[in-house]
């Protein structure tokens, strides 16, 4: 019986390296998928499916498509579909740096990486600018029910956010409070927030049907800069697009305070095939 990659519901590790691949043209992608899954468990290694592959390989997963571009109200929030994800997931860079260099020799010359980026854990999940991330993520059997589907499979939407620190520094803490709706020392909710406030746009029990997606973020930094590679699991990748779209202020023109401060740079989807046999089906591949 299949079941889901257990590294998706798993407690963040401490440490974390994401690899972006597109697919090489006029190669054969199946062998290096096929070597791939034989050496992925679900937990150290997670690894996803996007669009442009599962197309090359005519395959139609439910529900996986490229996430929609917005251009709206002066923001820009990108739509970059790559091929295949791989989520290394450790304790010790040196071993997720050898894990990676494996990985990528493995799957060429079919798949050219194209983005590395290691990420970690901070202060126990909280986001660079010192705020509590995923405080509303559903818990227990809410959980599985958010992040699967029936078959144990899962669809995540990411994005790499980059911060702009000086533009957090410049404002005060009651403005930095209002951006995301709760106070950051005790992270409670605020009663007065204003209706930009992150937390009142992405409120999931706000939306009909209701919208609530399993986070998985882990905070990146590289040199000065840093940010958020965010990531929401779900059965389907409808919770997340509609809170984007609101989120950009397509419902009602309000747009979210959190674009004052933070700039999405990237975007992608990507289906997680269940586990069977210790290791990913990719049966709904044709493999």
């Amino acid at each position: 019986m299949p079941t889901p990659q257990t590294g998706i519901l798993a407690p963040l590790p401490p440490l974390a390296r994401s690899l972006f691949f597109a697919l090489n043209p006029a190669t054969d992608p199946r062998p290096a998928l096929q070597a791939l899954a034989a050496i992925t468990d679900g937990s150290r290694l997670v690894i996803g499916i996007g669009p442009t592959l599962a197309t090359a390989l005519n395959a139609d997963i439910a529900g996986l498509h490229p996430l929609e571009p917005i251009t709206a109200h002066g923001l820009s929030i990108p739509s970059t579909p790559r091929a295949l994800w791989c989520w290394l997931r450790g304790t010790d860079r040196g071993e997720l740096l050898n894990h990676s260099r494996q990985i990528e020799a493995l799957l060429s010359p079919a798949f050219r990486l194209e983005q590395t980026l290691d990420t970690f854990l901070h202060r126990h999940g909280r986001d660079l600018t010192g705020y509590e991330d995923g405080t509303e993520n559903p818990e227990g059997d809410a959980a599985v029910t958010t992040a699967f589907t029936s078959t144990g499979t899962s669809l995540v939407a990411i994005q790499q956010w980059t911060h702009d620190f000086s533009a957090f520094d410049a404002l005060s803490s009651d403005e930095q409070d209002n951006i995301v709706g709760r106070r950051r020392d005790d992270n409670e909710e605020l009663d007065d927030a204003p209706a930009s406030a992150h937390v009142k746009r992405t409120a999931q029990e706000g939306f009909a049907p209701e919208a609530f997606v399993w986070r998985r973020s882990m905070s990146w930094a590289e040199g000065q800069n840093g940010g958020l590679l965010f990531a929401a699991f779900g059965h389907s990748l409808r919770a997340f697009e509609v809170q984007m779209r609101r989120m950009a202020g397509l419902d009602d023109g309000i747009i979210d305070g959190l674009f004052r401060i933070s700039q999405p740079v990237t975007g992608d989807s990507f289906w997680c095939p269940a586990i069977r046999n210790s290791h990913p089906d990719l049966s709904p591949l044709g493999l």
